[in-house]
């Protein structure tokens, strides 16, 4: 069992005890997209691969969040908040956007990418790094406007 899944499985066990319903609901919902993708793939997850799950649930929320804000349904956004919080716990640090910008301009650099044709060149150079400590769209939006 991979570390971060281990430790989500024992703060199960803790928000159980605790009796803390709204940490319990989000813990069991990470656990189960977890175990879905397991057996979907017939494989077992590995740190890498449960963060990957993790940024793929904070990406729905977020969307949700934006979603039910225009609807105008608060009481929706608080319950996804909630859970975003609970969430993110489990998540890296993120990096900040000049320690992204300097990771772009240095994949530019090494790569010698000019144009947008060298688009995928990067982004595959970018996501062994960044995965799981950056919005990968948002990297995407930076070399868009870095390479045009």
């Amino acid at each position: 069992m991979s570390e971060l899944k281990a430790r989500i499985t024992n703060d199960m066990k803790l928000a159980m005890k605790a009796k803390d319903k709204p940490a319990v609901k989000a813990v069991r919902m990470i656990l189960g997209a977890i175990k879905q993708r397991e057996v979907d793939e017939r494989i077992e997850l590995d740190d890498t691969q449960v963060l990957v799950v993790i940024q793929k649930m904070v990406k729905q929320r977020n969307d949700s969040i934006a979603q039910f804000k225009a609807a105008g349904r608060d009481d929706l956004v608080d319950v996804e908040e909630a859970e975003l919080v609970i969430i993110n716990n489990y998540r890296p640090a993120q990096l900040s956007e000049a320690e992204i910008s300097s990771a772009v301009d240095k994949a530019i650099a090494d790569s010698g990418a000019s144009s947008m044709q060298d688009m995928g060149k990067l982004m595959g150079l970018l996501k062994n790094q960044l995965e799981g400590k950056a919005d990968m769209g948002s990297v995407s939006a930076l070399i868009r406007s870095k390479l045009s």
